[in-house]
């Protein structure tokens, strides 16, 4: 059994949840200490967050480490969210916070934390996995934006990030010097307009039954039998209900009647708002909001990777469909980019001993065969870096910035010259090892390719050997690969410089 806690410093809360995980009982939370503060309203106004939240931000995290040795923790994780990502001094304020609280707090981007949250859902186990069998939208509210995914039938079709969190519509509703009145059409207003942008774009003819929620204010309602939200899961309706009975009584009725602090009511009618809004453009019929936070994902990701509790969903699927979908929508060739990932994971499972990599590099391998050829969308001419800044603007749930930046680079320069790393560095942040990880997936994919020059689908049976010093390609006798054999030579010659392994092309018989 392994103690755990997981600090999430959020946009307008600081909680941190001490969990005992173990492969008998599972995940099992012990403590949920909670300490509102206002970070994000600094963050999305000014660009900074104050000395004095600064200040209470590292009060608060000694005492939460001080409670952490009482519990006599194992391990933490510490996450930080938007307000922190979104700072223009975050390296700054991150290494004040580790050099007055000894807590490092680790950055995560948008996709990052979606996963997250996300796997927190899965974390309800059965529930989850028979909901998302119907269309399914998982609707993600932060403090800065919110985070739509669509399931059809159990697999993950598009997530898609929007910037109206409740955070940054209460702060957007105060500056438009507007009477109280008014806030609720402006509200609807703002919201629908970039409803109607996702429902023409992502939702066209797809039916979607449910909504799973997870934010801080709703979900916490949920499920406690007040204002006629009595069940974790409701039918639609009940949430525009649910809005009617708040919006009758005043902020501080509501706060008695709900439990919660009266500046928070605000925010629980925005993501209300934003739900109701949701649900009515969906059509959808039931909305779930199981009671889960990043906390919840953060210390079900701690029990997979150390083996105490098994996974209940394939999350490595639902990044490769987000690829799959990502690769349609630019028109790329899904029989091509099969036949490649197929060649390219034969490659890389016979260099295991010569490559050093792992299962994670195999993943960015798999999503750089299926965005292989997404460039020639918008250019055939500047395939390399149309494809690498599509790569680069799009979001990948999972992958953090810098697996996000090594894929887009592999598929660069599948298509370019290799640029070395004193080259490269001066464009992109890039450390060593991500390097030399793009240039190993480069050389695999490069090699992938020219095998399959024709775009002719020939090399399906191929079959890989490590002999020596050379990679044996064999592939069937009745084939004609006079193309592939003649334009093989340069994409060999940098397979050999990366792994002083010589690739050859034989065909049996």
């Amino acid at each position: 059994m392994k103690t755990f806690a997981a600090i999430d410093v959020g946009s307008y809360e600081l909680a941190m949840k001490v969990f005992e995980i173990s492969a008998k009982n599972g995940i099992k939370e012990i403590d949920h200490i909670r300490h509102r503060i206002d970070l994000g309203s600094d963050t999305f106004a000014n660009g900074k967050i104050s000395n004095e939240r600064i200040d209470e931000l590292c009060r608060v995290l000694r005492d939460y480490g001080e409670i952490m040795k009482g519990y006599r923790v194992d391990s933490y994780k510490a996450y930080g969210t938007s307000a922190i990502r979104e700072t223009d001094n975050t390296m700054i304020v991150l290494d004040q916070i580790t050099q007055r609280t000894g807590i490092t707090i680790e950055v995560l981007n948008n996709s990052e934390q979606r996963f997250l949250d996300y796997k927190s859902i899965a974390s309800c186990g059965d529930a989850f996995n028979k909901i998302i069998e119907k269309g399914t939208a998982i609707v993600d509210i932060g403090g800065g934006s919110i985070q739509i995914s669509l399931f059809d039938k159990d697999t993950l079709v598009t997530t898609q990030n929007m910037r109206m969190g409740v955070l940054r519509l209460q702060d957007q509703l105060g500056r438009l010097n507007i009477r109280p009145e008014q806030n609720e059409s402006m509200l609807d207003e703002m919201i629908s307009s970039q409803l109607a942008v996702f429902k023409k774009l992502y939702l066209k003819d797809r039916a979607i039954e449910n909504i799973i929620v997870v934010d801080d204010y709703i979900s916490s309602v949920v499920g406690k039998n007040v204002a006629g939200l009595e069940q974790t899961s409701v039918e639609a309706p009940a949430m525009e209900r649910f809005l009617e009975r708040i919006r009758a009584k005043s902020v501080q009725e509501v706060a008695r009647i709900l439990g919660m602090p009266e500046e928070n009511v605000a925010l629980l009618f925005i993501s209300g708002m934003l739900i109701n809004r949701i649900a009515k453009v969906m059509d959808a019929k039931l909305i779930w909001a199981p009671g889960v936070s990043l906390c919840d994902g953060m210390a079900y990701e701690y029990g997979e990777k150390n083996k105490l509790i098994k996974e209940s969903h394939n999350f490595e699927q639902d990044i490769i469909a987000c690829a799959q979908n990502i690769s349609k929508r630019y028109m790329g060739s899904k029989r091509r980019g099969e036949t490649l990932e197929k060649i390219a994971l034969t490659i890389f499972d016979s260099m295991k001993k010569v490559h050093g990599l792992g299962k994670r590099e195999r993943l960015l391998l798999r999503i750089a065969t299926l965005l292989h050829d997404c460039g020639k969308y918008i250019s055939l001419v500047n395939l390399g870096e149309c494809s690498y800044n599509i790569i680069m603007s799009t979001e990948i749930i999972g992958l953090s910035l810098a697996e996000r930046e090594i894929v887009a680079n592999v598929v660069k320069y599948n298509h370019m010259d290799f640029a070395y790393y004193e080259a490269m560095g001066t464009n992109v942040a890039i450390g060593r090892k991500d390097y030399l990880t793009i240039a190993k997936l480069t050389a695999i994919l490069k090699v992938a390719n020219g095998l399959d020059r024709s775009h002719k689908q020939k090399f399906k049976n191929v079959r890989t050997m490590l002999r020596d010093e050379q990679l044996i390609i064999t592939v069937d006798a009745s084939i004609d690969i006079t193309v592939e054999k003649g334009l093989f030579g340069r994409r060999a010659e940098f397979f050999e410089e990366v792994f002083s392994v010589r690739p050859v092309i034989r065909q049996k018989g």
